[in-house]
């Protein structure tokens, strides 16, 4: 079972944050990506793998949880995003680049603050 705070911080992986991104550029980064969470601050799990969707510029998570998801990728490749669950919530940036990316995250439900970073694949 995934813990709420977990699968936030896995959506945050650094994946799109409320802007608008024109289709046409955003498009070199559409598909589908497989993306590991490392946590290494806080007493979060310590890593976990999950599938994101890019489609024009959009970031979707695409596994089964409740979750608010806000998310964009920018024609450079920046990636932001904001995950809500309930009173927990997390957000990341990063970049892709070509088939792969990076970045940061942190997130924070209840007593817990947890942070780290993402790594991602295009599959």
């Amino acid at each position: 079972m995934l813990r709420p705070l977990t699968v936030m911080a896995a959506v945050a992986l650094g994946f799109g944050l409320l802007a608008s991104t024109p289709a046409a550029f955003a498009a070199t980064h559409d598909g589908n990506w497989s993306v590991v969470i490392i946590t290494e601050k806080g007493t979060c799990d310590q890593a976990y793998r999950y599938s994101v969707g890019v489609a024009n510029g959009q970031v979707r998570y695409q596994g089964d949880a409740a979750v608010n998801f806000n998310g964009t990728v920018e024609p450079s490749g920046a990636v932001k995003v904001n995950i809500r669950l309930g009173e927990q919530g997390a957000s990341g940036t990063g970049r892709l680049n070509g088939s792969s990316g990076t970045g940061t995250w942190q997130g924070v439900g209840g007593t817990k603050e947890c942070s780290g970073r993402w790594e991602a694949e295009r599959r």
